[in-house]
């Protein structure tokens, strides 16, 4: 694998130009430009996204997900309430987020605080979902064992029953969470490793870019 790993090609994708003298005081707006640019660039589910937590003694963990929104308040998920993020964000709030777009060859990484948007901005995510996305989380029980796939197929069909009989059926255990960040960093690669990485920082609700090393 070592051999492997050192002859496959890196940072192969198409990088943009960019200015990051002419980047926004808002760091928002230029992540809803590299968003768009991304999706438009034909990068297969842009909004996929990478979040890590840790837990009370500081172990990490970390999985993908797919974001729900983004504004100024931050960068919003949903997950189960059972789930092991859910369990880390209980106890330790901070929280971090990866974008990672390698066909335009970007990164984009947030630092912050991951806050629970409370019963009823859960309730009305759950019930944006699909009716499958909806059954899917509805019969499974994140964490504990499992017997089999069938098990779990005969348990989301059930609940699919279930949320077609009664659309408005809420899983009490859905939480929406946004995290707010301190800190975003947005990294464009270079095959001359010349990698260009502009960071904002916030102090007192102002946002300050910096160009820095990478």
């Amino acid at each position: 694998m070592r051999h492997e790993l050192r002859s496959l090609p890196a940072l192969t994708g198409h990088a943009p130009e960019f200015d990051p003298g002419e980047v926004p005081s808002d760091p928002y707006d230029l992540f809803a430009d590299w968003f768009a640019h991304a999706r438009d660039a034909g990068v297969p589910e842009p909004h996929a996204v990478t979040l890590a937590t840790a837990d009370a003694d500081g172990r990490p963990s970390s999985r993908v997900l797919v974001l729900k929104d983004v504004g100024p308040d931050g960068f919003a998920f949903a997950t189960d309430a059972r789930s092991g993020k859910a369990a880390d964000l209980a106890v330790n709030p901070q929280a971090a987020l990866t974008f990672w777009w390698q066909p335009v060859v970007r990164q984009v990484r947030v630092e912050g605080v991951a806050r629970y948007l409370g019963d009823e901005a859960s309730a009305a995510d759950y019930l944006a979902r699909s009716p499958a996305s909806r059954a899917a989380a509805l019969g499974v029980r994140p964490g504990e064992r499992l017997g089999s796939v069938r098990q779990m197929r005969d348990a989301m069909s059930a609940a699919r029953e279930r949320v077609d009989a009664d659309p408005g059926l809420v899983l009490r255990e859905w939480q929406a969470w946004r995290v707010e960040p301190r800190r975003l960093e947005f990294w464009q690669g270079s095959r001359d490793r010349a990698h260009v990485r502009v960071v904002y920082t916030r102090t007192a609700g102002t946002w300050s870019p910096t160009l820095t090393w990478p």
